[in-house]
């Protein structure tokens, strides 16, 4: 079994091998027909000018196209790199169509064409029509530890605030040309699909391994990347790979939440590392706030999952920034988790609703257009 790589022992060798605390990101960006500003499947169309650029690369959705940014240890880095792509990507497609980021279009169908690669074709055969629904974007952010335990203990401990995080990066009130009531619908569409939300505890890598092996077996997720859940362990890549926040509009609020979930990352392991047991909260305590976040994002509140006491959401988060800003400083990463204070008090849900009330929804989508390239100064 050592050589299996989804092996207990192969999984600790890759977790340990990672560096410790990089960062690196995937962002998944809508493609919009130009006068509708409506999802429109280019993917496949538009890729080949890309000319094998790793950087830019197929989803589910024909409406979408992902950006994979390189790991550094400089959420700086990173970003500069994420702005460069988004330029690119603009260059090279600006006569076909527009582009946006968001957790879902605020307008046209919630339904619509999947890329008709195999994979995803192996997804349409196994879910049938709900499946085109999952015309969703994310910002997935990878951390690595370069500790297997310590990347365990983490990933356990996280799962609690992965509410605050979905909270903070909501960016999808608006679905089918009409507000949901929700800072984000983007989870509920994904709960069309299993694995979804809070991930289970996982208490041992002979467990994950176990659990892994059983998913091949039965085919039930006959490879790790079907492993659904908003937070997972990356067997490949020996990351924690954060998969709640939503797309976000611009640079500067990707810059936000990637610096808060990599100070978060390395603030949980520090303490770890001074002797502190991290506690792993029930999941469906943890749930209870996901529901509350994906209802009122930063406007809401949420649950202690300890004690039981209500807070307003927004003292939550200036309490954990808080927190970070001192291991955030070590990481370089200052200036970034400024900007998540900002991105607190008026994140892309409530900026998508303020411009609705003046443009309407329709106003919506052109600014999110117009904010795809709004420069950022790092």
């Amino acid at each position: 079994m050592a050589n299996n790589p989804l092996s207990a022992a192969a999984l600790r060798a890759t977790f340990d091998a990672a560096p410790q605390y990089t960062v690196g990101v995937e962002e998944e960006v809508i493609l919009l027909d130009p006068e509708r500003l409506e999802p429109t499947a280019r993917a496949l169309d538009l890729l080949p000018r890309f000319d094998g650029d790793p950087r830019f690369k197929p989803e589910l959705p024909a409406s979408q196209i992902e950006i994979v940014i390189d790991p550094d240890a400089d959420v700086g880095t990173v970003m500069a790199a994420l702005a460069a792509a988004r330029r690119e990507l603009a260059a090279r497609t600006e006569d076909e169509v527009r582009l946006a980021a968001a957790g879902v279009s605020p307008l046209g169908s919630g339904a619509g064409e999947l890329n008709q690669l195999r994979r995803y074709k192996d997804i349409e055969r196994a879910y049938g029509p709900i499946a085109r629904r999952q015309l969703v974007c994310a910002l997935q952010v990878h951390v690595s530890i370069g500790d297997a335990d310590g990347s365990l203990a983490v990933y356990n401990a996280v799962r609690s605030y992965l509410p605050l995080i979905a909270a903070l990066a909501a960016n999808a009130p608006f679905y089918e040309g009409r507000d949901t009531g929700l800072a984000s619908v983007r989870p509920k569409l994904g709960e069309l699909l299993p694995r979804q939300g809070v991930p289970p505890v996982i208490s041992s890598w002979d467990d994950y391994a176990a659990a892994l092996e059983w998913g091949r077996r039965t085919r039930v997720f006959p490879e790790p990347g079907s492993w659904w859940w908003e937070l997972r362990l990356h067997p490949r890549l020996g990351t924690l790979e954060f998969r709640v926040p939503d797309s976000q509009s611009t640079v500067a609020d990707a810059a936000a939440v990637t610096a808060t979930i990599q100070a978060l990352v390395a603030w949980l392991d520090e303490r770890r590392q001074a002797g502190e047991a991290l506690s792993a909260e029930p999941t469906w305590r943890i749930e209870e706030n996901r529901w509350l976040a994906c209802r009122g994002g930063v406007d809401g509140e949420l649950i202690d999952p300890e004690s039981g006491a209500r807070r307003p959401t927004r003292e939550c988060l200036a309490d954990l920034l808080a927190a970070l800003r001192p291991v955030g400083a070590r990481l370089g990463a200052s200036g970034c988790l400024e900007q998540a204070a900002r991105l607190m008090q008026a994140n892309g849900a409530v900026v998508q609703r303020q411009i609705a009330r003046r443009d309407g929804v329709s106003g919506v989508a052109g600014w999110l257009v117009r904010r795809f390239l709004e420069p950022w100064g790092g």
